[in-house]
């Protein structure tokens, strides 16, 4: 590739041809403020916070920098008088039409817009007050609201959801002073065919769209003396927890975690992992099944609810190819309230079972039919992992100086396969773990091909004499393409693993937000996945079928996986779903 050579703030600095602005900057060193900016997902140059000057040998002048073309030679200024000025004076625009209830605001201390006030010392947040519009809170979906009031017309919320999701729930509507995002119709979000994956609330800049906080329910069940507050915490949550506390992005707290929540007074500390290992022996089971006795193909992996619900609303055909398995949140709830109940002699009405996890779209899940396998909820709060931060913070507990401490026993014990469940394939190289060894005694241990944080994979493993032909796929318009592709009859799988985020769970939409400039040069779902990785490769036992814990429950209550007891328990269904 052709290279041109450039000058920031007086560095020269050689970048590819059609390189941009912010691209030579960040290569010079220099990081130039964006608000609406996404790499490839919404590169419109509206915000106006990343101006720079350039000289292209006609003197100085304003232009966008996430957008402009590097051309041979030009000169480029990121922070002189002029761009200063321009880039205060935006802000106190921005501000004048901004809800400014920052003590108040769930992103106070991590807002990009309070950061860049602060670092460009806007004093005066009123200096352009006038008219301005009003707009009721948005609190119609399951698991988010939308405060409309605090928006900022970035557009990174309406870009990921079509682009990267391929859904497109949210838009501008109405034009100029008016301009507002929202649904077609004015409908709430609940009303929509919203998939709850909360990738918008990862990418919004401000306080306009949040998770709904539970956090006050599950302090008064753990205050309450007649309630056992059971928690689970997802794979991916270790991987991620850390980061709201200061520390890199792919730093393993698991044990932290753990010693976090018995400070916060829940009763036991179990890992959603056990869930996931029950996950795969049901999953490898059933796969298995309808290869052997011609069932329907391929079978689709059911544990993410926002695929599921992707796939009731806009492949309503295709619900027959998801797995009857419950996702490891809603099984781990089954089982406690089941399983551990009968052990311990709890009425499991007095069990509160809460979750901790990367996802937006569990606080929906908790809500769906057929999650009640003890008559009551499987699972009856889903915290974020944001929500956990903000708990710990709250509780006054120095996180970083504690020591690490293991899970809660039988429940807690888990294998390398489960703790991959949180990256993209990770689902699918467990159950071809155990799917292996059930068809061959073989125990063969990484599946390289499904790994990475590529859209779309595929593979083909030669197990026992037949060619298994599988395929993993996150983000769901990458799921669209493939799905697209087996009906069209371009493609033909046995097996496929879809997860509703980029990325997989670590990428969940109830991840710790990351600010953009930061998101747009680092591959956190990289970083994150090597977290999970790295605990497998360390794991005595990485099997699902090696579970000693695992082994236990279907001998003392399961039977064995497929069991009728265990489709009582374990297994759910779907409802085809129409397109708002």
């Amino acid at each position: 590739m052709e290279n041109i050579t450039v000058k920031v703030n007086g560095v020269e600095v050689s970048v590819p041809k059609g390189a941009t602005v912010l691209e030579a900057a960040h290569a010079a060193g220099f990081e130039i403020p964006t608000l609406c900016y996404m790499k490839e997902i919404n590169e419109i140059g509206a915000c106006r916070i990343c101006v720079v000057e350039v000289n292209e040998g006609r003197g100085f002048r304003l232009v966008a920098g996430c957008v402009y073309p590097c051309t041979d030679n030009m000169e480029i200024l990121t922070a002189s008088p002029k761009v200063i000025e321009s880039r205060k004076k935006t802000l106190e625009l921005i501000l004048s039409t901004h809800d400014r209830k920052c003590l108040s605001c769930v992103r106070s201390g991590n807002c990009e817009l309070q950061k860049l006030c602060k670092d460009y010392g806007i004093e005066d947040a009123s200096k352009y007050d006038g008219a301005n519009n009003v707009y009721e809170v948005d609190n119609s979906a399951a698991h988010m609201y939308r405060d409309n009031n605090k928006c900022i017309l970035c557009r990174r919320c309406v870009a990921v959801c079509a682009k990267t999701q391929g859904i497109g729930v949210i838009g501008a509507n109405e034009r100029g002073f008016k301009t507002y995002i929202g649904s077609a119709f004015d409908m709430g979000l609940g009303e929509t065919s919203c998939v709850s994956c909360g990738q918008c609330i990862a990418v919004c800049p401000v306080g306009a769209i949040a998770e709904k906080d539970y956090i006050k329910p599950v302090l008064e069940a753990i205050a309450d003396p007649e309630k056992v507050v059971l928690v689970q915490t997802a794979p991916a949550v270790r991987a991620g927890l850390g980061e709201c506390f200061g520390l890199p992005i792919g730093t393993n707290v698991e044990g932290k975690m753990v010693a976090a929540l018995r400070r916060l007074g829940f009763d036991k500390v179990f890992d959603t992992d056990f869930a996931a290992d029950l996950t795969i022996m049901e999953e490898a089971n059933e796969f298995l099944d309808r290869v052997k006795n011609g069932g329907k193909l391929p079978l689709i992996t059911s544990c993410s609810p926002g695929w599921v619900k992707y796939c009731e609303h806009y492949f309503p055909e295709m619900t027959e190819n998801l797995s009857s398995c419950k996702s490891p949140q809603q099984m781990f709830g089954a089982v406690a309230k089941t399983y551990y109940a009968e052990k311990m002699g709890i009425d499991p009405k007095n069990i509160v079972m809460v979750s901790i996890m990367p996802c937006t779209a569990k606080k929906f899940e908790i809500g769906r039919d057929d999650q009640n396998a003890a008559g009551v909820p499987d699972v009856d709060y889903s915290l974020t992992t944001r929500e956990l931060g903000r708990m710990i913070e709250r509780a006054g507990i120095n996180f970083l100086g504690l020591a690490d401490e293991k899970f809660d026993d039988p429940l807690g014990l888990s294998t390398g396969a489960a703790v991959i469940f949180g990256a993209t394939g990770g689902v699918m190289e467990a159950a071809l773990r155990t799917a292996v060894y059930t068809l061959t005694g073989e125990n063969p241990i990484d599946f390289p091909e499904v790994r990475g944080t590529e859209g779309i994979k595929e593979a083909t493993y030669n197990v026992a004499g037949m060619d298994v032909k599988v395929a993993v796929a996150s983000g769901l318009a990458n799921a669209k393409e493939l799905l697209e592709k087996v009906q069209n009859g371009e493609a033909d799988y046995h097996f496929i693993e879809i997860m509703g985020c980029p990325g997989g769970c670590v990428n969940g939409g109830g991840q710790p937000q990351v600010a953009m400039g930061i998101r747009n040069f680092v591959d956190i779902r990289a970083e994150r996945a090597k977290v999970l990785y790295n605990i497998d490769a360390e794991m005595p036992v990485r099997q699902s079928h090696e579970n000693p814990a695992i082994k236990a429950l279907y001998d003392e209550f399961l039977e064995k996986p497929g069991s009728h007891k265990a489709h009582e328990l374990l297994h759910t269904t779907y409802v085809k779903r129409s397109i708002n």
